[in-house]
């Protein structure tokens, strides 16, 4: 199977968001810790723990964190392609990533796929990251909830599927690929920009129940 590597791993503290008229804090500052950091469950969205990252701080908890956006992972190797496109090095963490990672393709990784990271811990990928105002403050680039959206290398959201402790240099392991084929990148730009597809998102099990709700109202009301 397929394997890869935590490369960093990372967690956000409290601090002011910049973004107009949040009003809120923000963890999307995330930075390396050379700790093992346990994830658990947190819960429903606005109502639970939060991030599945113990020590990790979300203050948008109605767009961020909950069940199926427990963890977020984004490649090292979609890193490069961004440095080479903004011609500028981006740390660890900037995207505002739990897990950093190595060895894997994040833009072809499937909705539903599973990994097993060190030992115990098992996540599954849920769907990719929806670009917001703060990420946009945070990295200070013209257009770049456009340009971000438009690339579809959005890195993955994962539930937690076996709780555990996680450490920078765990391998991951790809324990599972679902057979419909629905990858991150393909999921995304439907979302996003190609509604008349909108029905093949529905092949994937592992969507969020929130979304595909979401998507069959969509649906119903374009039929009607």
């Amino acid at each position: 199977m397929t394997s890869g590597v935590v490369l960093s791993l990372n967690v956000g503290r409290a601090e002011p968001n910049p973004a107009k008229g949040s009003g809120l804090d923000t963890g999307i500052g995330k930075v390396p810790v050379d700790h093992p950091v346990t994830v658990r469950r947190p819960g429903p969205k606005t109502t639970g723990l939060h991030s599945g990252v113990v020590g990790d701080f979300i203050g948008d908890v109605k767009h961020h964190g909950g069940d199926d956006q427990a963890v977020y992972a984004y490649a090292a190797e979609d890193y490069a392609w961004w440095s080479a496109e903004l011609g500028r090095d981006l740390a660890h963490g900037l995207f505002g990533e739990n897990l950093t990672t190595q060895g894997l393709d994040l833009y072809d990784a499937l909705i539903g796929e599973r990994w097993q990271i060190g030992e115990q811990v098992i996540l599954e990928i849920t769907f990719g990251r929806i670009p917001c105002a703060t990420f946009q403050h945070r990295m200070a680039e013209p257009r770049w909830i456009k340009r971000f959206s438009a690339s579809n290398r959005t890195g993955a959201y994962l539930r937690i599927l076996q709780e555990g402790e996680i450490s920078s240099g765990d391998r991951i392991e790809v324990l599972e690929r679902p057979g419909h084929g629905l990858t991150v990148s393909e999921a995304f730009n439907i979302y996003m920009h190609a509604p008349e597809h909108l029905a093949r998102l529905l092949v994937a099990d592992a969507l969020p129940p929130k979304m595909r709700t979401e998507i069959e109202k969509r649906l119903a009301n374009t039929a009607g």
